[in-house]
């Protein structure tokens, strides 16, 4: 044994992972603690796509291939359309009296009915999706 410190690639793997969701959770909760004290710097941070420019990131990194990346931020594109009119109907739905929590239920709901229907007009529009 020479002393050489020996990690096999699933533990590099592992770790890997544990990295992307560590900066991952950072970005969230940054996020978080802006919007405390500026909900609208906070919203516009939260606009960002940081979650689809890192996991263009993460995916590119660990398969580098244009023509996925490609159909990857083209379905992003598709996808991103049926889950703004949540950012809609929560404010209007609280304005109205309804509970954070039941509004925030509901406009999920809304929006996975939503990507349903974008995933179901997408194949027959010929996206893919």
């Amino acid at each position: 044994m020479t002393g050489d410190l020996v990690i096999s690639s699933g533990a590099l793997r592992m770790w890997y992972l544990v990295l992307k969701a560590l900066i991952s959770g950072i970005i969230v909760a940054a996020v978080s603690e802006i919007a405390k004290r500026s909900p609208g710097i906070g919203a516009l941070i939260a606009s960002l796509p940081l979650v689809s420019v890192l996991g263009m990131i993460w995916l590119w990194r660990d398969a580098p291939d244009a023509k996925n990346m490609a159909l990857h931020s083209t379905a992003t594109f598709w996808y991103v359309l049926p889950s703004l009119p949540m950012f809609l109907v929560i404010p209007a739905m609280m304005r109205a009296g309804v509970q954070f929590w039941l509004a925030l239920a509901l406009g999920c709901l809304l929006t996975v009915v939503l990507y349903v229907f974008m995933t179901w007009a997408g194949s027959r529009l010929g996206l893919r999706l």
